[in-house]
């Protein structure tokens, strides 16, 4: 298969085979299924053979002209092929095809079934079209279809029978999955609003939608942006609105923690591989020309994209992880955690842009951490699924002593938690020491500190996450199922095999951790200061730092993990 056909499948495949599966229904069940999952492993397979071009150099951009109107530019569809762009369209077709081979055993039984395989497959579709595209309106395009599809799925069971609200446990709220969707999907669309106001600014004085030669020209337009007082950052905080929605942070950030009225797999795909992510991806697009535009052009107000992207990252970041430490009910728990793991990848990635010497470690850092996030992050949602399946309720108070039910679920999750936490040669522990590092690259001691105390919290609600649900005494909950004689069982292997793959890669990732981190390093520096090229403005070695980082890393994660164990795990 060439290469650039391989760029066009990843994404053509889920999105075209998404109606196919709907007419397959009709035939059988079976066929259904089978194409359900088939068509994200195609996409899959055409997303790894892009993969050596991420070592060996070679990048390329295809378009097709789609249609033109008199006095403007065509408008064409497009791909990009670049480090960003294999990075994460590998991390959301090998996560998605996972989830989608656990979602074989879980949805077997649940209403909608059909519903669920298409919104599915057109949510990884149009999370791939979104990373693949070359162009900011199919970009646009690709984030509107992973908005529309949060929101369906979300609220998938739109019937609102009592057991699948989430909220609680009393006097807590509870709230109706058709409520958790349409709040997701009217808060997020306040960011995108903004993000389309942005985008329309951008293309009238650049020109294009073009991202290579958004960069490539940033010369030309970007004077005349900046000749306008307040216009650049005008534009800057447009653009970082949709982010901030669509990865749900401060203070766009509230919709995230009832998207957990869906099913399991499904909060996976958005928490792990697709929708919180594409705010990430879409910061990480845009950096290059800002930072061009503050560091070579001299344009004091592109600074501020930075500095929002980085001081909003730090705040969401400890702000949710505080509110991890107090919620009872799984997902939820998992659902703070996620947004304050995002605002550590926004917090990275704004690093980058305020000092030259963490330019390229600051971007690396947070894509670091976004690959190492997708493998825990998925595996403790679908390790929840099974858990919540088995207990037959949402909070972790009905759980305790699940151990001896779900030995298989108890380590792996053990595992994926110790790897949030930050526990040493775990992924977990290396992508989140390398944003600390870059902390320091940049000379940014509040952040740093921001960062740190962040980290102790991460530890505290991590193994809290596990004491309360896998340890101590059973709850009279499981007291009384186990009189109905409905004991907590473990899932079946289709369900557990796709997180044990995570959480083995989370184990290999750990052990390669700083060998890996080297190679992304060689590869981000040769784009950024080869192919784009940007200025070098003093690149230092972040090695000398990383001892010091690696002692408080281990101390702050002791500090956090400690108090947590004696409160929650010996109980």
């Amino acid at each position: 298969m060439e290469l650039t056909a391989s760029a066009w499948l990843c994404w053509i495949s889920p999105l075209a085979g998404a109606p196919i599966i709907l007419l397959a229904d009709k035939i059988s069940r079976w066929l259904r299924d089978g194409l359900a999952v088939g068509f994200p492993f195609l996409s899959l397979i055409a997303s790894l053979l892009l993969l050596p071009n991420l070592f060996n150099g070679v990048y390329f951009e295809e378009e097709i002209a789609w249609f033109s109107i008199l006095g403007f530019r065509p408008i064409s569809v497009g791909v990009l092929v670049d480090p960003l762009s294999i990075v994460m369209v590998n991390v959301v077709t090998f996560i998605s095809f996972l989830i989608m081979v656990y979602s074989l055993k879980y949805m077997e039984h649940e209403q909608g079934v059909a519903r669920y395989w298409f919104f599915m497959n057109l949510f990884i579709g149009g999370m791939v079209l979104l990373v693949m595209s070359n162009n900011f309106i199919f970009f646009l395009v690709g984030w509107k279809i992973v908005g529309l599809c949060s929101y369906t799925l979300i609220g998938h069971y739109y019937r609102d029978e009592q057991r699948h609200w989430i909220g609680g446990p009393p006097p807590t709220p509870r709230y109706p999955p058709s409520y958790c969707g349409l709040k997701a999907w009217i808060v997020t669309n306040i960011g995108d609003t903004l993000l389309l106001a942005g985008l329309i600014l951008l293309y009238v004085y650049a020109g294009t939608a073009n991202f290579t030669e958004l960069f490539k020209f940033s010369s030309q337009w970007m004077p005349e942006v900046a000749s306008k007082p307040g216009m650049l950052t005008l534009i800057g905080i447009l653009l970082l609105c949709g982010p901030l929605g669509k990865s749900a942070q401060f203070p766009l950030h509230e919709w995230l923690p009832e998207a957990m009225a869906g099913p399991a797999p499904v909060s996976a795909l958005i928490h792990a591989a697709t929708m919180v992510k594409a705010g990430v991806y879409m910061i990480a697009r845009f950096l290059p020309i800002f930072y061009y535009g503050y560091w070579v052009g001299g344009f004091d107000e592109a600074l501020s994209f930075f500095l929002l992207a980085a001081y909003i990252g730090a705040f969401t970041a400890f702000l949710t992880g505080t509110q991890a430490m107090v919620s009872l009910e799984l997902k939820k728990a998992l659902a703070y955690s996620t947004m304050s793991q995002i605002g550590y990848m926004m917090l990275s990635l704004g690093i980058a842009g305020l000092n030259p010497k963490a330019l390229v470690y600051g971007y690396l850092a947070g894509l670091f951490h976004l690959i190492s996030h997708a493998l825990f992050k998925a595996a403790l949602f679908l390790g929840s699924g099974t858990m919540i399946h088995g207990c037959k309720s949402i909070y972790m108070s009905d759980m305790g002593g699940l151990k001896r039910h779900m030995p298989i679920t108890w380590f792996l999750m053990w595992v994926a938690s110790l790897s949030l936490a930050g526990f040493p040669l775990l992924s977990g522990f290396w992508s989140k020491d390398a944003i600390l590092t870059s902390c320091l690259l940049a000379e940014n001691y509040w952040l740093f500190t921001f960062a740190l105390g962040t980290a102790a919290v991460t530890a505290f609600y991590s193994i809290r996450f596990m004491g309360l649900s896998f340890h101590g005494e059973k709850s009279s909950h499981l007291a009384k199922l186990e009189e109905r004689g409905e004991r907590p069982r473990e899932a079946s292997p289709i369900m557990w095999i796709p997180y044990a793959i995570m959480v083995g890669l989370t184990i290999l990732l750990g052990i390669l951790g700083p060998n890996f981190e080297g190679l992304l390093h060689e590869v981000f520096k040769g784009f950024f200061y080869g192919e784009l090229p940007l200025p070098t403005n003093g690149v230092l070695s972040p090695i000398p730092l990383q001892v010091y980082v690696t002692s408080a890393s281990i101390g702050i994660f002791l500090c956090g993990a400690i108090p947590a164990y004696m409160l929650y795990v010996t109980r």
